[in-house]
């Protein structure tokens, strides 16, 4: 199925590992021109290389700071002077700082704002005057966590669920000029955050990591982490052109992990 990709560009925010590099793989695998963004150099530099392969679009890089409002104004100037465009967003970033309420300082509040919201609106502003011109699509990456709060994890928590608002209210917004906006959220997709929280866990039980994991696939009905591949398949529709009627939403990819309707 052509997804009418080719000759589009696409600005994935934190992109050089993990449900970014991900995305950002299957929409160069359907020809896009990809921006990728992260802090590591060297980490964009061997990303750059792997995706240049997949299709006939180019793949570049940007160094980014997404906690930074320059940083990203910087990001999508250089994008669409790179590439030409804009015509896909996907906001992206590494999961909050774990804790409950009394465990977590006023500097732990603002910080996470400005990197898990903040951020968000900021590339949504900065890349609009160019997403106007092409109709465009923006997915906004959040967590399970916005149908089902996870025990730790109070931050996350709090401004994932901004995430869903900011999306309901711009896709009403945006629907004038034919963007498309929706949220995605994973569940335990198997990436280095969702290793890093089992290895928390597991040193928090006295369990092996291993065990942490078993546990969780038990509450999975399908079974086991899902693959960042996977998730990235939903991505990719979401921003195709394929897309034409879905804005506003917010979608589970996990397994059925969550039991909420």
């Amino acid at each position: 199925m052509d997804v009418k990709m080719k000759g589009k560009t696409a600005l994935v925010a934190a992109s050089s590992k993990g449900l970014g590099k991900a995305i950002a793989a299957a929409l160069a695998e359907e020809g896009a021109n990809i921006m990728l963004s992260g802090r590591n150099e060297a980490a964009l530099q061997d990303a750059a290389q792997e995706l240049n392969v997949l299709g006939g679009g180019s793949v570049s890089y940007v160094v980014c700071d997404l906690a930074n409002g320059e940083d990203i104004k910087a990001l999508v100037h250089k994008t669409a002077e790179t590439h030409g465009s804009i015509d896909m967003l996907v906001n992206n970033v590494g999961g909050p700082k774990g804790g409950g309420l009394l465990e977590l300082t006023d500097e732990d509040w603002t910080s996470s704002f400005e990197l898990h919201l903040l951020s968000y609106i900021r590339l949504i502003r900065e890349s609009l005057p160019y997403l106007k011109k092409s109709g465009g699509r923006i997915i906004n990456i959040a967590s399970s966590s916005v149908k089902q709060p996870i025990p730790g994890l109070l931050l996350s928590n709090t401004f994932r669920m901004g995430i869903v608002g900011l999306t309901k209210s711009l896709a009403e917004e945006l629907a004038e000029h034919r963007i498309l906006i929706n949220t995605l959220a994973p569940g335990r997709i198997a990436t280095d955050r969702v290793a890093e929280l089992d290895r928390q866990k597991a040193e928090q039980t006295g369990l092996s990591q291993e065990e942490v994991k078993e546990d969780y696939e038990k509450q999975i009905p399908l079974g086991s982490y899902g693959k960042p591949e996977d998730f990235a398949q939903y991505a990719s529709f979401l921003l195709s052109e394929r897309n034409t009627y879905m804005t506003g939403q917010t979608l589970l990819i996990d397994g059925g992990m969550v039991k909420a309707i």
